[in-house]
């Protein structure tokens, strides 16, 4: 479904702080130039109590190092699907046991792509296809890209399986245009983790 955006939520401030207490949520960061808010939403999760791993595609390290989530999360990032010596189970098994959220923030026109296809080539989309808990999706990109009717029929796809879909905004983008496809602004995402929590997210555990 689409989740309301949540225009009136104040941008970078905690919405109801500490309201995540004991809550897993799994962030997962794909290659986009709004992978720098992806670094703010984690830091908002982590102020309202949340345990929060971060999974980055391979590409979305060239935007933004792991070593910010590392930093911001006080745990290691998960970025291969073999990692034995964190995840002895692998990583998309443990990750999603544990999750009560799963939140990819931005969710690139390819991401979308893959998602709405069932793919599972790497570890954010393998662990898609494991996790059992709310998945919301923040997609962002080109005006024009948001626009084409594959795009749309993938968003349309993945809101058919359930999936949560926090819609882009409209506004200065990138590249140097303005239009829709503005990720949503970190403190909207966290309105639309609480309300899909709230709505029969797991606790964590049941």
């Amino acid at each position: 479904m689409f989740i309301p955006r949540g225009d009136d939520a104040p941008v970078g401030v905690p919405v109801t702080d500490g309201k995540l207490a004991g809550r897993e949520i799994v962030v997962g960061v794909t290659a986009g130039i709004a992978a720098y808010k992806a670094a703010a939403l984690t830091s908002l999760l982590v102020q309202q109590g949340a345990g929060v791993t971060a999974v980055m595609s391979r590409n979305a390290r060239r935007f933004v190092g792991g070593a910010t989530f590392a930093a911001l999360t006080g745990r290691p990032v998960a970025t291969r699907s073999f990692d034995p010596s964190s995840f002895p189970l692998g990583a998309h098994i443990e990750l999603a046991t544990r999750a009560d959220c799963v939140v990819v923030a931005p969710a690139t026109a390819d991401f979308l792509a893959r998602a709405a296809t069932g793919m599972a080539d790497d570890l954010l989309t393998t662990l898609l296809l494991g996790v059992e808990c709310p998945v919301i999706l923040a997609p962002a990109m080109n005006a024009a890209m948001w626009e084409k009717p594959a795009v749309q029929r993938n968003v349309d796809r993945v809101i058919a399986d359930g999936i949560h879909v926090v819609p882009p905004g409209t506004g200065w983008l990138s590249c140097r245009r303005s239009g829709t496809g503005r990720m949503a602004e970190p403190a909207e995402i966290v309105t639309a983790i609480h309300a899909v929590l709230a709505g029969g997210g797991r606790p964590r555990g049941a």
